[in-house]
């Protein structure tokens, strides 16, 4: 028997909940469908749980925009819904004079951005973090942290308050037709008036399902972690990262001090050999083959070989990634590091091999899909939800 619905999301990572209860906030009968045997299993669970201010984002740019309103929204969600959370700040230390001149840039982009920053001295950044090495940095007061797996299992609960969240549900097949999109799952048929697709890392693959040709392909990368065993978890009192750089596709290993108090460090980027591809074990063939075969892949690899090379060279050392560590913070040391549960980061590139920087919603027909939703996506995502509905319904 066929279930018919106003609106089907595919996938139940934060962005495809958040989307589920902006709809049924519509009164929009909802379902959503999610392949894996609980929410938030692969990206919106394995993230490094920071609320992001928006201090990187272009002015303007959709990033920019969203992470303003999904920030406040998310941390009223965390208040009204007794979920783990603080507002913490962060710092972003520069430890050479190129990186005080990006830092500079960095500042400038905050206020363009309306955010709040103030400069630090080393002596200044001792008083925050007084482990940090640094000769400048930017304190960045309103950014958090956030139990995002936790958002996840309210968000949940909301939807299926007056809709459906199905687990163990695959899309396996979809057909356009006038009265709606009829889809096959492995729970059998869905007729739904709208589809919206935030399948995360196979988003191109369902894109390509229901009969949409993605304007991007996805490649995974895997984002290495450690945590610092807890009788080092002193060393850090809150977040602490790196100027980031702007020739290399990655920010670069930072700290992260979580709302259960261990404090993260990390990721170290490498190719994951599977979407799914949480070590160097796992792997599929036709995952290695679809990568490869990808034109904008092929481009990236020869601009950033090198650095995608000394990445994987420090996936096997943990000498290196402390070496790394080291930068920010010189008294980690090899064996304050202990073993984390790595994430795979879903990263749209373009067919000439540049990395896509802001969100990628396309539009086809009934459908929306959702095919790049990198950071601060976690942070946006109320918004990111809200601006969905919009432009489905109303645009």
């Amino acid at each position: 028997m066929t279930e018919s619905v106003d609106l089907a999301v595919i996938g139940g990572g934060i962005v495809g909940l958040a989307t589920a209860w902006a709809a049924t906030k519509r009164g929009l009968n909802v379902v959503v469908l999610e392949k894996e045997g609980s929410v938030a299993g692969h990206q919106s669970g394995r993230n490094s749980g920071v609320i992001h201010a928006g201090l990187y984002y272009k002015p303007g740019s959709a990033k920019a925009r969203l992470c303003a309103a999904g920030r406040q929204a998310m941390v009223q969600f965390c208040v009204e819904n007794d979920i783990a959370h603080a507002i913490t700040g962060k710092l972003v230390v520069a430890t050479t004079d190129a990186e005080v001149k990006r830092l500079g840039e960095l500042q400038a982009r905050a206020e363009a951005n309306s955010l709040a920053t103030r400069w630090l001295d080393p002596k200044e950044i001792q008083s925050i973090e007084p482990n940090a090495a640094g000769i400048a940095a930017l304190h960045v007061p309103a950014t958090g942290i956030a139990d995002y797996p936790g958002v996840c299992a309210a968000l949940a609960s909301k939807v299926a308050d007056t809709g459906h969240v199905r687990l163990n549900t695959q899309v396996t097949g979809g057909a356009v037709r006038e009265d709606g999109i009829r889809l096959t799952t492995t729970s059998g048929e869905i007729l739904a008036s709208h589809v919206v697709n935030c399948a995360g890392l196979h988003a191109d693959r369902v894109a390509q399902l229901l009969g949409s040709e993605p304007e991007v392909r996805i490649v995974p990368f895997r984002g290495e972690y450690f945590e610092l065993a807890p009788s080092h978890s002193h060393l850090v009192n809150g977040l602490i990262y790196p100027v980031p750089d702007p020739e290399l596709p990655f920010l670069g290993v930072h700290f992260t001090k979580g709302v259960n108090g261990r404090v993260h460090c990390g990721p170290n980027a490498v190719l994951a050999l599977a979407r799914e591809g949480y070590s160097w074990r796992h792997r599929s063939l036709a995952d290695i083959r679809s990568t490869l075969s990808t034109p904008g892949f092929r481009e990236l690899a020869k601009q950033h070989w090198r650095t995608g090379f000394h990445e994987m060279t420090r996936s096997f050392s943990r000498r290196k990634f402390a070496h790394a560590l080291q930068k920010l913070v010189p008294s980690v040391t090899e064996d304050a590091l202990v073993p984390a549960p790595a994430g795979v980061r879903a990263q749209a590139i373009r067919p000439d091999g540049s990395l896509c920087d802001d969100f990628v919603l396309q539009r086809e027909s009934r459908c929306l899909h959702v095919l790049n939703a990198p950071s601060p996506a976690a942070t946006a995502s109320l918004a990111i939800g809200e601006a969905i509905i919009t432009q489905l319904l109303d645009g």
